[in-house]
C-alpha cells in the first residue's frame, strides 16, 4: 500500500494527540457499554448500550488517522487501543478482588459498573480489534484505488464495513443467549444503524476537521 508524507511519528505534529484522544474515546465508551438503554414505550423500544454514545467517535478517528497517516499510522494507533483496553480489564479486575477497606461500602456497586466480566472483555476487544482494522485496511484500499476524490464514498464505505464486523461480534459473544432473541435482533440492527447514521450526520464535521490536520500537517513538514 502506497503510504502517505506523515506516515512517520516525527515528521507529524498531531498524529501522538489523535492517538490519545482515539485511546481514551475507546476506553470511555468500554466503561460505558455495560449499561443497556432502552428508549421507546414497552411495546416498541430501541436497546442499545451506553457505549454507543462515544464509541462511534471512534470510527470517526481512525477514519481521520487512516485518512491521512495511512494503513500504518492507524493500524499502530489502533493495536495500541487494543493493548490498553486488556490493560484497564486487568486493572479493574486486580482492584475488584482486591479487600475492601472496612468502612467502604461502595463493593457492589463497583461491581457492577466496572467489575471484569469475561464475556464483555472478549467481546469489547474481538469486536474491536476486527471492526477497527476492517474500517482502517477498507478505507486505505479505496483511497489507494480511486485516490483523494469522493472522501465521503470512503469514509462512508469503510464505516459500513468495520462497524458491522464490530457490532456483530460484540453483540454475539457480549448478549447472545442473555437477551431475547426479538431483543438480540433489535440490539444488533439498533446499534449498527445508529453508529453509521452518526457517521453520516457527523460528514460536515469530519470534511473540515481533516482538512485542518492535512493543512497542520503539511506546514509542519515545511518547516521540520
Amino acid at each position: 500500500m502506497q503510504e502517505p508524507i506523515y506516515q512517520s511519528r516525527t515528521n507529524a505534529r498531531l498524529y501522538d494527540i489523535i492517538g490519545a484522544l482515539f485511546v481514551a474515546f475507546l476506553v470511555l465508551s468500554n466503561i460505558a457499554a455495560t449499561k443497556l438503554i432502552a428508549i421507546g414505550s414497552p411495546a416498541f423500544h430501541l436497546v442499545f448500550d451506553g457505549g454507543a454514545i462515544l464509541f462511534p467517535l471512534t470510527y470517526i478517528l481512525a477514519d481521520v488517522l487512516s485518512e491521512i497517516y495511512g494503513w500504518k499510522g492507524a493500524r499502530r494507533i489502533i493495536l495500541l487501543g487494543f493493548a490498553v483496553s486488556i490493560l484497564a480489564s486487568l486493572i479493574f479486575f486486580l482492584v475488584q478482588i482486591a479487600p475492601p477497606a472496612p468502612d467502604y461500602h461502595n463493593q457492589a456497586a463497583f461491581e457492577a459498573v466496572l467489575g471484569f466480566v469475561p464475556r464483555i472483555v472478549a467481546a469489547s476487544i474481538s469486536g474491536y480489534l476486527v471492526g477497527q482494522l476492517l474500517n482502517a485496511f477498507v478505507l486505505v484500499k479505496i483511497k489507494n484505488r480511486f485516490g483523494e476524490n469522493n472522501l465521503w464514498v470512503r469514509l462512508i464505505g469503510s464505516t459500513l464495513v468495520g462497524e458491522a464486523a464490530d457490532t456483530v461480534i460484540f453483540c454475539t459473544i457480549a448478549f447472545y443467549g442473555v437477551i431475547t432473541g426479538a431483543e438480540f435482533v433489535n440490539y444488533v440492527l439498533t446499534g449498527y444503524f445508529y453508529k453509521c447514521l452518526l457517521e453520516v450526520v457527523l460528514l460536515p464535521l469530519t470534511y473540515p476537521i481533516i482538512r485542518f490536520i492535512k493543512h497542520q500537517e503539511s506546514a509542519f513538514q515545511e518547516i521540520s
